[in-house]
């Protein structure tokens, strides 16, 4: 809700779908809270979706990538329509499709499906709008520690030789990045990245400051390629596409293998006081 915070008239899509859902009735009940603004449509409703996006200036989607298998539907493609008929600035958030063309299926459908979202909105007839694609290279910690480092205070898997560069990124912290771009001209038709200089770790680095805090060396257990993927065709789709992305993040190295350039969140926006990872650990300690 950063964009509410800075002061900008915020709505927020509530889907009859969710039915009575507590957990997220009570999230859009604090969002209401907090002074947005709730507007019901459908993704089985265009015209809905269209009433709706018509509402805002600015549209940012952090639809979860698992609805884009959802009944069979290319939902966010639903939302490009909506956004073309109802001609607001479209933005898009999520890593950078483009780069990721060689990903492992199924998980490569998802950048695919962006991708072709985002080229949608580039058509001749939409170019006089702005389009921001807010790429961001990141694995939002607390999923990562409890997934896989943390689950013990003693031992640590370590993908591969653990010395791929990777992007870490607090929630939080994206949330005001993103917020930030939204009425900034530097962003127009450009690519945003969110790579905070000091959270650009290697796993190795990342342990050794979880030691550094705790006084205790973990026991590490090396992981080869090989070995992270060797089950990954008797997985549910859903972790296949999981386990393709941490592959091409900690083996490969996806999100640091390329110059980011001047379109760096924290250096367009260094008044934001973004969360380093040895503040983070401190929350496990």
């Amino acid at each position: 809700m950063e964009g509410i915070k800075s002061g900008e008239k915020t709505r927020v899509l509530v889907r009859p779908e969710i039915g009575l859902d507590i957990e997220k009735v009570q999230l859009l009940f604090s969002f209401k809270k907090l002074g947005a603004r709730l507007v019901e449509a459908s993704f089985s409703d265009h015209q809905s979706l269209v009433s709706a996006v018509k509402l805002v200036d600015v549209v940012v989607s952090a639809m979860s990538g698992v609805h884009f298998r959802s009944h069979n539907i290319l939902v966010q493609l639903k939302l490009v329509e909506a956004i073309k008929e109802a001609a607001v600035l479209p933005s898009e958030f999520g890593m950078d499709p483009p780069r990721m063309g060689h990903a492992l299926p199924p998980g490569r459908d998802t950048f695919d499906q962006k991708w072709k979202c985002v080229m949608l909105l580039k058509l001749p007839e939409y170019l006089t709008l702005t389009l921001l694609a807010l790429a961001s290279p990141h694995i939002l910690p607390e999923t990562y520690l409890r997934w896989k480092l943390y689950s013990s205070k003693e031992k640590a898997n370590i993908y591969g030789d653990g010395n791929v560069k990777v992007v870490f990124a607090d929630e939080d912290d994206i949330a005001k990045y993103t917020a930030k771009t939204l009425d900034d001209p530097r962003t127009v038709n450009k690519t945003v990245y969110i790579r905070p200089q000091d959270n650009v770790l290697t796993q190795n680095e990342l342990v050794k400051i979880w030691e550094k805090l705790t006084g205790n060396e973990l026991e590490k257990t090396n992981i080869a390629a090989k070995d992270f993927l060797a089950n990954i065709e008797h997985m549910e789709i859903p972790h296949q596409a999981g386990i393709g992305h941490f592959y091409h993040i900690f083996y490969e190295g996806c999100l640091t293998d390329h110059e980011v350039g001047d379109e760096e969140a924290s250096s367009l926006y260094p008044d934001v006081k973004y969360k380093r990872m040895d503040d983070y650990l401190r929350m496990f300690l």
